[in-house]
């Protein structure tokens, strides 16, 4: 039996991928700033999402589905044309596909006695 070396999970609250060491790199959706395309390895495109913190959730292309751009859609002003473009024109850099309009929230302001 073929294990995957990498799996994604897509639900409503975030993305999840699981890597064959055992290692998991997970987002929540509300916290995706940035969508990035490229990084072409063995015939296969990234898509990373990046949250506030800079953590990062990186996808392979055939890793994602249905449910996964879907979910891409729900981000504000989220183009698919844009995405479909830059995964067809990939190649070893990233491209910026969607930043997210809201600024980051501001750290909130610490009380010193």
């Amino acid at each position: 039996m073929h294990v995957p070396d990498t799996y994604v999970y897509v639900t409503e609250e975030g993305v999840t991928r699981h890597y064959a060491d055992g290692s998991v790199e997970a987002l929540a959706w509300e916290d995706v700033i940035e969508v990035r395309v490229g990084g072409v390895t063995e015939s296969d495109v990234l898509i990373v999402l990046e949250d506030r913190a800079g953590d990062n959730c990186v996808v392979p292309r055939s890793a994602t589905d249905a449910t996964f751009l879907a979910r891409l859609r729900y981000l504000p002003d989220f183009d698919l044309d844009r995405l479909s473009w830059a995964v067809e024109n990939a190649d070893d850099g990233f491209v910026v596909v969607w930043r997210s309009p809201d600024p980051p929230h501001p750290l909130p302001d610490l009380e010193y006695d």
